[in-house]
């Protein structure tokens, strides 16, 4: 970037930033106001954008992680704009947020989205899922004409990098979602595991479908050979599958997507409108469910729990926001497990993974100078253009200025001295061009670059 750093850091002139907040430092209250829909996002876009300093803008918003990606002119007003976007955001004050948030500008925005799209930053080491958000996230700004050049590039990067750290790694091994540490929680807590165990998942959208995956492979592996998931795991369809999910139900608020999701998994499927009928069977209850209110009620569980005669019931909630109101908890018979004590479930199940992440962490470093060059080379990259610019123009003038004396001479003579003129303007721009290209590339452009448009007025 061709700009300087004042004396605490922070850079001045045109910079990339990020401001956000995730699992590390905040609670899944916080997350519930400052999760964003997809719907959400084109406003929240348009709100970040109207700041003048903004020039570019991403909005990574998940269960766990809300994140503003800028292109600023100006650091300072350009990043204080989006603390103010957070406060709204969060019904909060100015001074309220800074506690909560993160920032970082230039290469450290690089470093950090790179290990976010590798899965190194999310609740669970090398989850899968992200990267598909961060892909979505860059495509919804990219749409709406919010996300520029550098932006673009750096997320097409950061999908890159994702990609290399999980075929490179075995950091993406064993449990890599949420929703399959969710399942996988409900086999070690339910006495002897999902085997006969009657299963409502309730919602059929991406983290439902997620949760239907995982609840397959578990099944499957509870009743077949490690031959036999070895075939799951290709693909190949086995006689051990029939019947693998007949105790397992959809519910969701759109029946044909219950449908689609039980057919998928050989379960059955029922409307919202028979949730109570479907609670009072099941034994483990799976919930997420994009809405802004809760799906499951204390009252309605405590009847529930009246007509089973308080049969033991786990509940799983993975809605951001919660899916199910907190005093659930309370009812006899009932557990219900959160976020956040799956996160904490989480955190056991990665110490098989945990020497990966030194050699993922390494290649994102690798990416990041991939990044820093690419860059540099791309902010002197309009210098050059200008120059160049600006040394045809000069010779066409000349050209334009003898033009009676050029139209005296033949078509080859004309072509002979149209070639010279380019090849001279070229030779002589040739040595600058590479050396401002090279100063770009270790950091030491702006000298130069100063020089070359005092020198030719650009």
């Amino acid at each position: 970037m061709l700009g300087v750093a004042n004396g605490e850091g922070a850079v001045l002139g045109e910079s990339l930033a990020v401001v956000g907040l995730n699992q590390h430092a905040t609670s899944i209250d916080v997350f519930e106001r400052a999760t964003l829909s997809e719907d959400a996002l084109a406003k929240a876009l348009e709100t970040l954008l109207e700041h003048p300093e903004v020039r570019e803008a991403v909005v990574l918003s998940t269960c766990m992680r809300t994140e503003v990606y800028a292109l600023v002119d100006r650091f300072h007003e350009g990043v204080s704009h989006i603390y103010d976007f957070f406060a709204y955001l969060l019904g909060s004050s100015f001074t309220e947020v800074s506690d909560l948030l993160y920032c970082k500008y230039e290469e450290a925005v690089a470093a950090h989205l790179f290990e976010v799209a590798a899965g190194l930053d999310s609740p669970v080491l090398g989850e899968g899922e992200v990267l598909g958000q961060v892909r979505r996230a860059w495509e919804v700004a990219h749409a709406r004409g919010a996300s520029g050049q550098a932006l673009s590039s750096l997320f097409r990067q950061a999908v890159v990098v994702g990609k290399r750290v999980r075929s490179e790694t075995a950091i993406a091994r064993g449990i890599t979602s949420l929703s399959h540490a969710a399942v996988a929680l409900c086999s070690d807590q339910a006495a002897g595991g999902l085997a006969g165990k009657r299963v409502l998942l309730l919602g059929a959208g991406a983290m439902g479908k997620g949760m239907a995956s995982a609840l397959r492979s578990e099944m499957l592996a509870a009743r077949s050979p490690a031959s036999t998931r070895a075939l799951d795991a290709a693909g190949i369809a086995h006689p051990a599958e029939e019947g693998l999910c007949a105790d397992v139900v959809v519910v969701s608020r759109t029946t044909d997507r219950a449908a689609e999701l039980a057919a998928q998994m050989g379960a059955r499927w029922n409307s919202l409108a028979k949730l109570d009928d479907e609670l009072e069977k099941a034994d483990i209850v799976l919930v997420s469910v994009a809405t802004p209110s809760f799906v499951l009620h204390e009252g309605t569980v405590r009847k529930v729990m009246s007509a089973r005669s308080h049969q033991p019931l786990l509940v799983v909630d993975l809605g951001v926001p919660r899916n199910v109101e907190s005093h659930v908890a309370q009812i006899d018979g009932v557990t219900l497990i959160d976020l956040d004590r799956l996160r904490s479930f989480v955190n056991a199940q990665m110490a098989g993974r945990e020497a990966e992440i030194d050699r993922a962490r390494a290649m994102v470093g690798e990416e990041v100078v991939r990044h820093r060059l690419a860059r540099r080379e791309r902010d002197v990259a309009p210098l050059v253009a200008a120059l160049y610019k600006k040394a045809e123009e000069i010779r066409r003038s000349e050209m334009d200025r003898h033009r009676q004396r050029i139209d005296g001479l033949g078509e080859r003579e004309r072509e002979v001295l149209e070639s010279l003129t380019q090849a001279i303007v070229s030779k002589l721009l040739h040595t600058p061009a590479v050396r401002l290209k090279e100063a770009g590339r270790s950091g030491s452009a702006d000298r130069l670059a100063e020089a070359l448009r005092d020198l030719f007025d650009l």
